[in-house]
């Protein structure tokens, strides 16, 4: 497989330079998860939630650099699939190709109907119809074009990411009080107390995801060998920091034992230091969900049109439109696929099987590295780093594993 693909016929139009990559992978990342995963964590771990970020993070960015290590190398759209294509195979690259592009659909069908349910409390318009409408809206922004839908995603980055750092201004004058910071750094003092921790561990983990998207754009991105690899170690270290310096506050608020149970966890812990109403923190959240639909529609699509150049998937998604330089076929689809579920799938928790995809996808891409590494004719700079991967999937495999057996269970 050549490395430059910008010479082909209907070839995607590379346009994104390193901090709109940037942007992207924060805004993809950070999405809706942290907004309302806190109080969760915050129930499971206690003072020790800080802790289960940073083990997640660890783990996140185990995976994260086996990423940017392939995606150097193999610099194209649908990266994931493409990996596992080259390492393990073709049967297993579809495999895992199709599970990215379904768990983006799957999450965005999810993510539409809970923006529709809070829409639905402040406008007198049926839920399907909001849900529709804001799907519609978003498959239009994919498709007119990258620069659009990547600078929208940026945009939307920009106040939720700035939301989470105006939490992180009013809170840390707590973190540094008498009493909270020995806490911060505090270890388990016992075996069940670990088992609380990774357990949460698990959770905080799916704050991370979304970081992987990032190579699924190497078509459009500009200088993509530098610029991916460097996108993916900026965004894993913005995010962990973000995420531990807001767990910190967490576990030191006045009221911390109604964040547990809260829905909206973060703009009651704002409004816990603050005293004032966490209103514009709620409303955040729903914007981070507008974010989190469409950065889910440009990497489905992407990953079905780079599947279908690689014959992966049927030739005519990988059509591209003539002006707008967009896989518009693709793009199209996935809109289409993700409005049906949110009618025919009722509002439930997908996150486990969800979860499971995921691991399974990090955990091949990293068996890809370490079997591609291993190969007398490997690049060098896959070849350097082969047990680097083998460690990456024994890590996820660590959160895979526990799964698997409480789903067989």
């Amino acid at each position: 497989m050549t490395v430059d693909d910008s010479s082909r016929e209907g070839s995607l139009n590379r346009v994104i330079g390193l901090p709109l990559l940037v942007f992207y992978g924060v805004g993809v990342t950070i999405g809706a998860g942290i907004f309302a995963l806190m109080g969760e964590i915050l129930r499971i771990a206690g003072d020790h939630a800080p802790l289960t970020f940073l083990i997640a993070g660890l783990i996140a960015g185990a995976t994260g650099f086996s990423y940017s290590r392939l995606g150097a190398v193999y610099p194209v759209a649908a990266g994931e699939a493409i990996y596992v294509k080259v390492g393990l195979g073709a049967f297993w690259g579809r495999l895992v190709g199709l599970g990215v592009a379904a768990t983006g659909i799957v999450s965005s069908a999810v993510i539409a109907l809970s923006f529709a349910g809070y829409l639905g409390s402040l406008v007198a318009l049926p839920q399907w119809l909001l849900a529709l409408s804001v799907i519609a809206a978003l498959t239009l922004i994919a498709f007119a074009g990258v620069r659009m839908s990547v600078g929208f995603a940026a945009v939307i980055t920009v106040l939720e990411t700035g939301t989470l750092i105006v939490v992180c201004f009013a809170g840390a004058p707590l973190v540094f009080e008498a009493g909270v910071a020995p806490k911060l750094f505090s270890l388990p003092a016992s075996g069940a107390e670990w088992g609380l921790v990774l357990s949460a561990s698990l959770i905080a983990f799916f704050a991370f995801v979304g970081f992987e998207d990032i190579v699924n754009m190497a078509e459009e991105t500009r200088n993509p060998q530098r610029n991916l690899p460097l996108a993916i170690i900026l965004t894993l270290l913005i995010t962990i920091a973000i995420y531990l310096l807001v767990s910190m506050i967490a576990i030191a608020a006045p009221d911390r034992a109604a964040l547990t149970s809260s829905q909206a966890p973060l703009a009651d812990l704002f409004a816990s230091i603050t005293g004032r109403s966490g209103a514009p923190i709620a409303a955040m959240a729903t914007i981070a969900m507008v974010n989190g639909i469409l950065v889910q529609i440009v990497m489905s699509s992407r990953v079905l049109y780079g599947m279908a150049r690689e014959n992966l998937m049927p030739g005519f998604l990988a059509h591209v439109h003539e002006k707008r330089r967009t896989p518009s076929t693709a793009t199209l689809l996935v809109g289409a696929i993700i409005a049906i579920l949110s009618l025919a799938v009722p509002l439930v928790s997908l996150a486990k099987l969800t979860s499971i995809v995921i691991l399974m996808v990090f955990t091949l891409v990293n068996l890809s590295l370490w079997r591609i590494g291993s190969r007398p004719d490997s690049p060098a700079g896959l070849r350097n780093w082969r047990l680097w991967g083998l460690a990456g999937a024994v890590l996820s495999a660590f959160l895979l594993v526990p799964e698997l057996i409480a789903v067989v269970s």
